[in-house]
């Protein structure tokens, strides 16, 4: 199973003679190495679901039967430890424009970053222990910061390992080390044509979707799931995914929220099933809003382990526009409604999903009640929603990137050294 996501207890350093060294390395198991970074939920997710494949992958598609498999928090490794939680936290107020303006415009004209050893200098020298000691077969980075962390650690090391680069986003940050990167796996093709005016080789980029766990595919018994969550089956039933470890996001999505509950109680077709995640206190706050309006057809579920069965028992969601969650949309075959202006990677997130005809957006709670009568008064549209979504449905992402991983383990390949290297590439093919 794979490893917990705290940084390794490291061994002394090597004083053994070469061969000693030698039957040592013989000797070590086979790692594969899978790097988030505590930015949100969304990035630690997709790094385990990827962990998940490469269990469900041990000893087939070139995976070694006694693989070992390391998932990591890069902040984990910093001479500075800081909770990345709480400093995304700071860019969900007044400051969202800053960040927004920052995450589309930096580094994604011609002017480009391709990489360099400079994270690992300044930063990570605990990381270039990590890669000495293990060796790892290759790096898989579902995060920036875990990208250029590996890349510096290559570099500075000597050690070859290829480092596949997993964006968990409908568009990629201008901060990702391009030219060297051995693959994007991507969600879109409309990623890829972002990297290739970056000059991101063809044999670079692969469209495999973002990865999720499993289990969102799978078909299930809708009147069984729908009595163990205590909801009604004769209703369609609107998941409002409202919550998360932090509040801090969700402050402008629950107000938005709040001003449709006098007008929840005239969709007659409906039941609305909000999800507070692990915020209690808000849990409570909406059970007494709702036995205080005696709201029939609202219920608020504690936090839910299971989010596969739950998304596949309902028929539309209302949610914030964050990569993962709306890929485990996709995959669940739940159709959506993004609530609230979105910024920086949420904003693309939106304006791809949206493009597809994929799901619906609301900025706010005037227009969220009109989406929600034209679809409790249209049922077709619903259909129409998931019919446009399956060009984006890629519910296998997960073990296609451990199989494009593999397909790089053990070739050899010459790697020039940089502190920082910026270079001009071609004309955006998207202007943000």
């Amino acid at each position: 199973m794979p490893t917990d996501t705290r940084a390794p207890e490291l061994d002394p350093p090597d004083r053994r003679t070469d061969s000693e060294a030698s039957v040592a390395a013989s000797s070590r198991r086979p790692v594969i190495t899978i790097m988030h970074a505590s930015v949100g939920s969304g990035h630690r997710a997709a790094a385990m679901a990827i962990a998940q494949a490469v269990e469900q992958l041990r000893g087939d598609s070139d995976v070694p039967v006694d693989v070992e498999v390391d998932v990591l928090d890069v902040l984990d490794f910093g001479r500075i430890h800081f909770d990345g939680n709480k400093t995304a936290a700071a860019f969900t107020g007044a400051t969202r424009p800053i960040y927004d303006v920052t995450w589309r415009y930096t580094l994604t004209g011609r002017f480009l970053w391709g990489g360099g050893s400079a994270w690992s200098r300044i930063m990570f020298g605990s990381f270039n222990e990590y890669v000495e000691q293990k060796r790892p077969l290759a790096v898989i980075c579902t995060h920036i910061t875990a990208a250029n962390t590996a890349v510096g650690a290559r570099m500075m090391t000597g050690i070859e390992f290829p480092v596949i680069c997993v964006p968990t986003d409908y568009e990629i940050e201008g901060w990702w080390p391009h030219k060297e990167t051995d693959l994007f796996c991507v969600a879109t093709e409309f990623m890829a044509e972002t990297l290739r005016p970056r000059k991101v080789p063809e044999r670079c980029i692969e469209v495999t979707g973002i990865p999720i766990r499993p289990g969102f595919s799978e078909q299930r018994d809708r009147a069984q799931d729908c009595a163990a969550f205590g909801l009604p089956v004769d209703k369609k039933l609107v998941l409002v995914m409202a919550g998360a470890a932090l509040p801090q996001p969700y402050v402008r999505f629950r107000a938005a929220m709040e001003e449709t509950l006098p007008y929840l109680r005239s969709f007659e077709n409906m039941h609305f099933v909000f999800l507070p995640g692990k915020d209690i206190a808000y849990a409570k706050h909406l059970n007494s809003v709702f036995e205080g309006m005696k709201l029939p057809n609202a219920s608020v579920l504690d936090y839910v382990d299971d989010m596969a069965a739950l998304m596949r028992t309902c028929d539309l969601a209302i949610l914030k526009s964050g990569g993962l969650t709306v890929t485990e949309c996709l995959c669940a075959e739940l159709p959506m409604i993004l609530l609230g202006k979105s910024y920086g990677q949420e904003k693309s997130n939106t304006v791809m999903l949206t493009s597809f005809g994929a799901s619906m957006h609301a900025t706010t709670s005037r227009e969220l009640i009109m989406q929600l009568r034209h679809l409790h008064d249209n049922s077709e549209a619903l259909h129409g929603l998931l019919v446009n979504a399956n060009a984006l449905r890629r519910p296998d992402a997960a073990k296609d990137i451990v199989r494009a991983t593999m397909r790089l383990t053990g070739v050899p390949c010459e790697r020039e050294r940089h502190f920082a290297e910026f270079y001009w590439g071609g004309k955006p093919a998207h202007t943000r």
